[in-house]
């Protein structure tokens, strides 16, 4: 048995993921690809053992097929080398809300927050058993703009988040590290495969995939539970979340607001 730390990675074959498993590789991590693309995952895997020594399987799954995703579930909760995972699958492509096809919304919302949630369940399981852990998901920037985005890809990111700020709420006094990864544009197939072409979009709002996960990881490091990679000063994020904490207190009272009385 490897005494390296293991980290299961999902959306591995390429982008982000792949970005992820390369980093992690390069710190010593044994690592678990998770994807759909057997060839890339095992080209992946076999550079990854050559350039770093460590240990590289390849777990090919679809994740909206629930065979698959029990396979993924089952081997997060009983692995008990597996000491991280980063949640990355996901997927966009939405549209217009009035013209969507309620089956590619299903297929979003069943990729981005179901199986999303249902590893990271998975995954604290075996954590809390162990008392350490780490599991990373990845949101994105849109989840704070729901003006700017298409509404179902956004919606699901918004869920990411705040699914990972409860989760640091209640796992951080278990010994699990919990944090919520908020890219801005980055430049992985997810684009392409969306219909969406991110050569149009000025360069200086796209991001490189590995400049993205370095800075991840950097936060990971200082121990953030939310990590925006773009923002250049972390106290503006700080300054909005001490807003909506001071909503806390007016969001349940026994009475409605005044403005909401009908007159006498």
């Amino acid at each position: 048995m490897s005494t390296r730390p293991k980290a299961l990675i999902t959306g591995a074959s390429t982008g982000i993921g792949a970005m992820y498993a390369d980093r992690l590789a390069r710190l010593g991590h044994d690592v678990v690809l998770v994807a759909r693309d057997e060839a890339r995952l095992q080209a992946l895997a076999e550079r990854l053992r050559h350039d770093n020594g460590v240990e590289a399987e390849v777990l090919r799954a679809d994740l909206l097929h629930r065979a698959d995703l029990l396979l993924v579930e089952s081997r997060l909760r009983d692995d008990a080398d597996i000491s991280m995972l980063v949640n990355n699958a996901g997927m966009a492509g939405g549209g217009p809300f009035a013209d969507a096809d309620p089956d590619n919304v299903e297929a979003i919302i069943g990729l981005n927050v179901l199986a999303v949630t249902r590893l990271a369940v998975a995954a604290t399981k075996n954590f809390v058993t162990h008392g350490c852990g780490t599991i990373v998901n990845i949101a994105s920037v849109t989840a704070l703009m729901p003006e700017s985005f298409e509404p179902v890809y956004l919606a699901t990111k918004a869920f990411v988040l705040a699914l990972s700020q409860s989760m640091h709420k209640e796992l951080a006094s278990r010994g699990i590290q919990v944090q919520a990864v908020l890219p801005g544009i980055t430049r992985t197939e997810i684009w392409e495969r969306s219909g969406m072409d991110v050569q149009a979009l000025p360069p200086d709002m796209v991001m490189e995939a590995a400049e993205m996960v370095d800075a991840a990881l950097a936060g990971l490091d200082m121990g953030e539970t939310v990590t925006i990679p773009s923002l250049p000063d972390m106290a503006d994020w700080e300054s909005f979340n001490d807003m909506r904490r001071r909503l806390h207190p007016l969001l349940s009272r026994r009475h409605a607001a005044e403005r909401y009385r009908l007159p006498t």
